[in-house]
């Protein structure tokens, strides 16, 4: 009987001890996640929100369907083959009368006329000319002696392709792509293809700097990694120096010493290596240049990471077991960084293909890049479709990147335990 009750009792203790361990580790998570909360809000606002805004305005278009709303409901049922119906005319007379007497008519006409060059003048021309409902059954003559584009289909495929509420019109354009007037997908007109040029150009620029990244941080990082703790310290100041300058001061300086009268043009002259001025900035070459040391530092300190935590015994028993040093090098010493340069050529090659000033200020006509343009639809023109088109694939090709990349390090990773 006494030993029935004290196992009663070490049982109804155990499990009070159970629900007291469980009710701690709730009231640790709730304060863990109390601590990260204003984090997470800001993170939600200032990342993830303006990333969602973008992704939604590359396929928005709501723009023509809130000003001419009866047209596009004509245009609901049109099979696109032969010029719409007297009642849509009628539908479109209405709504351009309507969006003059409110002001609208231009948001609509800026939306379309990104589809078809002049699309701007025909409604707005047209707007400007309609002094009233034409007769009823007169609206489709009314309209064409207005402007003759309205007997052409093409005008009306345009519309009827804008009606919204969601297009993948800007998303195709990012692409070098547009659909015909029979709604299929085909290659946009040699004069207005020019967005994959501006991609591989981006794609080939920011290749380049991170190879030169590479070749000048890898000896910068190993002289990091083997250099006594002062002597090292000190190095890394000058590393994160730039750190403490501003990117706009950086990249100026770089005009200062390679414009045709600055510090480097003189000094090839003075030793008589050149007659006359190189043409050092404002083309490929200064972009590569200026991005190359702005970037720089974000090679080395994953390089020096990834080397610091190599034991130097692996070189010296190399050594002891008969191995050149540069064999010990390439075999031993080299595979045990490939993360640090695996890490630091994928940070400083997504850094690259999103930068903007520097191309800007260094490089020419032919040398700027995605970000440019994103910049320019932004502000300049504010074709707010097609800028966040273009983030949209330039963040797809990013995402790519860091998904192979991670792929990459999975795979070696199992293959080192194996080997293991």
């Amino acid at each position: 009987m006494t030993d029935a009750l004290l196992t009663g009792a070490n049982a109804s203790t155990e499990v009070s001890l159970k629900r007291r361990l469980r009710r701690a580790e709730r009231t640790r998570q709730v304060k863990a996640l109390a601590l990260v909360a204003p984090l997470l809000v800001f993170l939600l606002f200032t990342f993830a929100g303006p990333i969602i805004g973008m992704l939604w305005r590359a396929v928005d278009d709501r723009e023509v369907r809130q000003v001419l709303p009866q047209t596009i409901a004509a245009l609901a049922n049109w099979d696109g083959k032969d010029l719409p119906d007297e009642k849509t005319y009628v539908a479109l007379a209405s709504d351009i009368l309507v969006a003059r007497a409110s002001g609208t008519i231009a948001i609509a006409a800026k939306r379309l006329n990104y589809a078809l060059n002049g699309f701007r003048t025909i409604l707005t021309s047209t707007a400007r000319n309609l002094k009233a409902m034409p007769e009823p059954g007169t609206s489709k003559e009314a309209l064409g002696k207005i402007n003759p584009a309205w007997r052409e289909r093409s005008t009306w495929t345009t519309i009827k392709d804008a009606s919204g509420p969601v297009t993948g019109f800007y998303l195709l354009a990012a692409l070098d792509l547009t659909r015909n007037a029979d709604g299929a997908i085909v290659a946009a007109p040699p004069d207005q293809a020019i967005y994959r040029d501006i991609f591989a150009r981006t794609f080939l620029i920011s290749l380049g700097v991170t190879a030169l990244c590479l070749l000048l941080g890898f000896p910068v990082a190993y002289l990091l990694a083997t250099l006594p703790p002062g002597r090292s310290n000190l190095l890394m100041i000058f590393v994160l120096l730039p750190f403490w300058t501003s990117l706009l001061v950086r990249t100026c300086a770089w005009i200062v010493l390679l414009q045709s009268k600055g510090v480097v043009n003189d000094s090839l002259h003075w030793l008589g290596i050149i007659d006359e001025p190189l043409r050092l900035i404002y083309n490929r070459f200064g972009v590569c240049v200026a991005m190359t040391h702005v970037l720089l530092p974000f090679m080395i300190l994953p390089l020096y990471s990834s080397m610091k935590a190599i034991s130097p015994a692996y070189m010296r028993a190399a050594a002891s077991l008969g191995a050149a040093p540069l064999t010990a090098f390439l075999r031993i010493y080299l595979p045990q960084t490939l993360p640090g340069i695996g890490a630091g050529s994928l940070l400083v090659f997504i850094l690259a293909l999103g930068y903007y000033i520097t191309p800007a200020l260094v490089g020419g006509a032919a040398d700027q890049m995605i970000s440019y343009f994103i910049a320019l639809y932004t502000t300049e023109t504010a074709n707010w479709g097609l800028a966040s088109a273009l983030g949209a694939v330039l963040l797809l090709a990013t995402l790519l990147l860091a998904l192979a990349y991670g792929k990459l390090v999975q795979g070696q990773q199992v293959t080192g335990g194996m080997k293991n």
